[in-house]
């Protein structure tokens, strides 16, 4: 492919807690919670619909690349087939044509893909701003008084992890969004 494309928040879906940290088991400390913001960004509704539609809008991409790359692939297998009747000259002044004839769709594929990597930036800033509000109502009424990532936490008890909650209360307030691909200008020959 022209060009990959990492869509995924947070990658797969994060288990609720680790199973070592969990086995050493210990006293609640009150006041003392945590939370996963991967696993909110993995499993609430607005995420996995904003992924989805990240998704799609990179298969969109892909395909029209894809449609405009093809005629010079066969043309490509075509040069290759004759390789070895061509003289040297020919064989360079095809390939050279060729070349320049790839180098558009070669930057149409890069366009696209930062046009999808804006996308991707913008929409998780846009769930970022949905659930900060959400992640702060959560801690008031838990009445936590410290928050700590639960992904770095190697062991203890887990009783005050918010982040179930923080998902249910976001796919209770936050419709999944509409977006389309982002519109960049192209790359100058510089970047």
């Amino acid at each position: 492919m022209i060009f990959t494309l990492f869509l995924a928040f947070a990658g797969q879906s994060v288990p609720a807690a680790g199973a070592a940290a969990e086995a050493l088991g210990g006293p609640v400390v009150p006041g003392v919670c945590l939370l996963s913001r991967q696993a909110v960004f993995a499993n609430a509704k607005v995420a996995t619909a904003a992924t989805a539609r990240l998704q799609q809008l990179a298969t969109e991409a892909q395909t029209e690349v894809n449609a405009e790359r093809a005629p010079l692939d066969k043309e490509q297998a075509a040069l290759e087939a004759e390789f070895a009747k061509l003289t040297p000259d020919q064989r360079t002044q095809r390939q050279q044509a060729l070349i320049k004839r790839m180098q558009p769709v070669q930057a149409k594929a890069e366009q696209r893909s930062r046009e999808i990597e804006a996308t991707r930036a913008r929409v998780l800033a846009q769930i970022s701003d949905h659930a900060q509000p959400v992640i702060a109502e959560v801690y008031r009424t838990r009445k936590c008084g410290l928050l700590f990532d639960r992904n770095g936490v190697m062991g203890g008890n887990l009783a005050n992890d918010l982040t179930a909650e923080v998902v249910t209360a976001l796919d209770a307030k936050v419709a999944p969004l509409s977006f389309n691909r982002e519109t960049l200008p192209p790359a100058t020959g510089g970047q």
